[in-house]
């Protein structure tokens, strides 16, 4: 179990079951370093939506784990994929 699904398991008890599926469904845990944690997600739109709505849920789950101080990264999976290139 990874670092992410620890968090996720923490911010499930705390959302209805459809808005957890819909933020957190499609995330993927990335890589742990320490005093970083990366996290893939599937679009800015959900990234923005994840720390918008849910960022103190985050850092409750994180503390809890004793990991108060460790940022939680959000990047968007594919960025080359951009719309700003049309």
């Amino acid at each position: 179990m990874t670092i992410w699904d620890e968090v996720l398991s923490s911010v499930r008890e705390t959302l209805p079951e459809d808005d957890f599926r819909r933020w957190f469904g499609a995330t993927a845990y990335a890589s742990d370093s320490g005093d970083q944690i990366t996290v893939w997600v599937p679009s800015e739109a959900v990234r923005r939506h994840i720390v918008g709505h849910f960022q103190e849920e985050l850092d409750r789950a994180l503390a809890a784990l004793g990991r108060r101080d460790t940022l939680l990264r959000l990047v968007v999976a594919g960025m080359d994929d951009d719309d700003d290139d049309e």
